[in-house]
């Protein structure tokens, strides 16, 4: 008989060591940006639910020089059909350049190349460069500017069947690390004055993550900007937000954030619209198979509730899964998907309407996407 103070005694569910282990891993975790302070309860209630369309189509396919081409198409309920199509690529970084060995390349002076940073506080990853070399009848000579940096640049170019041009760069640390810039230029060719710029910046490190979108309308020639900013230690997160209308020389509206999260449970709660709505969620993953959360809102201005939620996933093996949800106003919504091969998922969505089970109206949508 073993002794009683055999370390072979299992402990208790809810020990001491589990919570602390529990929350030493909520310390690693990433500070989300504001928007996400409540990112695992949104996703559990409005992704991966396909009775929103009654047909959607989604193509992932990655070229043999990286470029990774998405094609989405969907027909909704109204009849109408839209569709995109978007190419990603990303630009790797530039290497030393190779001397040619050839013996009709060799002579006595066979090129000459400098490059050099340039001075403060222009020097991030932009080099001066000029670069000769005799090319049989005179001379080459060049001089420019170069862009070097080891993440490398990131082109997104996206186009709808609305006629939309939509072109991305994104320079992931070009400035200093942890600061990432979207430039995103949005055209449409059959509207005049349709084009509007945009300047993303986001700065994150193991306790801050801000960010800051400036928009240009080419429309009516204004600029806003929103602004916010999220703090964390120990799980705890706090943020806020704020957007500014250059031309109205005001704020046009703010917004303020809790959350605690942990890689089991994330709790929050927002105030949005100039906190006239107030929102709490709460995400939970009871185990590996079985996800729950919940989404309130409640109206200050009118003093009553403004929705509710409740949703649940539950993994059914390796490839398939489930999930249900249901709002205060009867809206049942159900939905499965699971995968085909490698490259093929199927969902299948259902959404009835509880209170009206003998009308019309009950949804259903598929969805298919295929990888390659």
């Amino acid at each position: 008989m073993a002794s009683p103070l055999s370390s072979d005694i299992p402990k208790p569910f809810g020990s001491t060591e589990k919570v602390v282990k529990e929350v030493n891993r909520a310390f690693a975790l990433p500070v989300p940006a504001f928007a996400d302070l409540g990112k695992a309860a949104n996703d559990l209630i409005n992704k991966d639910f396909y009775h929103t369309a009654q047909a959607t189509l989604d193509v992932k396919l990655k070229a043999p020089n990286g470029t990774n081409v998405t094609v989405k198409g969907k027909q909704g309920f109204d009849g109408v059909t839209g569709g995109s199509i978007e190419g990603k690529h990303t630009l790797k970084p530039q290497g030393t350049q190779k001397r040619s060995s050839s013996p009709s390349q060799k002579r006595f002076i066979q090129s000459f190349q400098l490059i050099s940073a340039l001075p403060a506080p222009l020097r991030t990853h932009l080099y001066l460069f000029a670069f000769g070399c005799p090319d049989g009848i005179g001379r080459f000579d060049t001089v420019g500017l170069t862009y070097r940096h080891a993440s490398g640049v990131t082109i997104t170019q996206g186009w709808t069947t609305s006629s939309l041009l939509d072109t991305k760069v994104e320079l992931a640390e070009a400035i200093a690390p942890g600061v990432k810039v979207d430039l995103q230029n949005l055209w449409n060719p059959s509207k005049a004055n349709s084009a509007a710029q945009k300047i993303n910046l986001a700065f994150k490190n193991p306790n801050v993550h801000s960010r800051a979108f400036i928009n240009y309308a080419q429309a009516n020639g204004n600029i806003d900007a929103v602004v916010d900013v999220v703090a964390g230690h120990e799980g705890f997160l706090v943020g806020g937000e704020a957007a500014y209308d250059v031309q109205k020389a005001a704020i046009t509206r703010y917004g303020l954030g809790l959350a605690y999260a942990t890689p089991a449970y994330t709790a929050s709660i927002h105030g949005i619209q100039n906190l006239s709505i107030i929102a709490a969620s709460y995400y939970q993953k009871v185990n590996t198979s079985v996800e729950v959360g919940a989404k309130a809102g409640y109206d200050v201005q009118a003093q009553k509730a403004s929705g509710l939620e409740l949703a649940s996933k539950y993994k059914l093996d390796p490839l398939s899964f489930a999930k249900v949800k249901v709002n205060d106003r009867g809206i049942a919504a159900l939905a499965y998907s699971t995968k085909l091969n490698a490259g093929t998922t199927i969902g299948l969505g259902l959404s009835l309407d509880t209170q009206k089970l003998n009308e019309a109206g009950h949804k259903i949508g598929t969805s298919l996407t295929f990888e390659g």
